[in-house]
């Protein structure tokens, strides 16, 4: 279907919007850039209940927040630890807060979100490495934190998702009960029909992306390296079910959705979704696309009913 609307004039104000959102910018200005969109264009009332803990990271203390849905049943909840997108240079707890309100509320799973460190101080595998800590953190802390360990499940969006698949193959020891996936990076070097056709002008471009990349992984990035892309993965048998979430206009629509095609020939249980009319990070500014809140309440239900069938 057509471009939303809505995502349209968002795109256009982004074009207007100067350096900050250009495939020079320095890694300050993407942050500076993020944290104003999220401010000014996502919507953060959802009600959940917020805690923040600081736990024993690789490279440090790392930040953690815990959001709790409200009406959360009596007994042991489901989790998912949630990992944000920003190319790996930007975001962090601020600039998803909306989004994990809202899947918290939608699907009654407590939502850990981790503030993971960025490129380029902290170059890969940086990121990879504290979610992998934090997932594993979660698993042993789950009573404690009032969790059911049988029913953690591991998300995220953009490079967040790609960090969120790339923990389900890499801690395979632990009972990971599902993974989200929206709008999820999984192979970066590929180049698909969805990359050629929304390679600039869709929110995240070609150049924009490369940029991202070689900060976070360098100029000879180790583009075949498992965690920087989890769909190279000679092996998917026996992973986690797949909640694969895409966006009509996204470059990285065609990957999520091969993704999804390789998980179910592997014997893994996978579903995709395409979201018409989106681009790349629609999710998370549901204040200037109101689409945004109706698809979290959808991936809500689809995470709470995954979430369920454990017990």
């Amino acid at each position: 279907m057509p471009l939303d609307r809505r995502a349209q004039r968002l795109l256009d104000m982004l074009a207007a919007s100067g350096p900050a959102q250009g495939a020079d910018a320095s890694p300050a200005e993407r942050r500076a850039a993020l944290e104003s969109l999220a401010e000014a264009a996502d919507d953060t009332s959802a009600p959940a209940l917020t805690e923040t803990y600081t736990i024993d990271g690789p490279g440090g203390p790392l930040a953690v927040r815990l959001y709790h849905a409200p009406d959360a049943a009596s007994g042991p909840a489901p989790a998912l630890v949630y990992f944000h997108g920003g190319g790996w240079v930007a975001g962090g707890l601020a600039t998803h807060d909306g989004v994990c309100r809202r899947l918290c509320v939608a699907s009654g799973a407590t939502v850990l979100a981790v503030d993971y460190r960025l490129a380029p101080e902290h170059p890969f595998p940086a990121a990879y490495n504290d979610a992998l800590a934090a997932t594993r953190w979660t698993f042993a802390h789950a009573i404690g934190l009032g969790l059911n360990p049988r029913r953690i499940a591991v998300g995220g969006d953009s490079v967040g998702a790609g960090l969120a698949a790339a923990v389900a193959q890499g801690a395979r020891e632990l009972p990971i009960a599902a993974q989200l996936l929206i709008c999820p990076i999984l192979d970066v070097a590929a180049m698909t029909p969805s990359r050629e056709a929304f390679a600039r002008g869709y929110f995240l471009s070609h150049d924009a992306f490369a940029r991202d990349l070689a900060d976070y992984a360098g100029a000879d990035a180790p583009t075949d390296d498992l965690r920087l892309s989890p769909a190279r993965a000679d092996d998917l048998a026996g992973l986690a079910p797949a909640l694969i979430h895409t966006a009509e206009y996204d470059p990285f629509r065609d990957g999520g959705e091969a993704y999804r095609a390789r998980l179910r020939t592997s014997g893994v249980p996978a579903t995709a979704h395409r979201h018409a009319g989106m681009i790349h990070y629609f999710y998370a500014l549901a204040r200037a696309i109101p689409y945004a809140a109706q698809a979290a309440m959808e991936i809500g239900r689809e995470l709470r009913v995954v979430l369920a069938a454990r017990d």
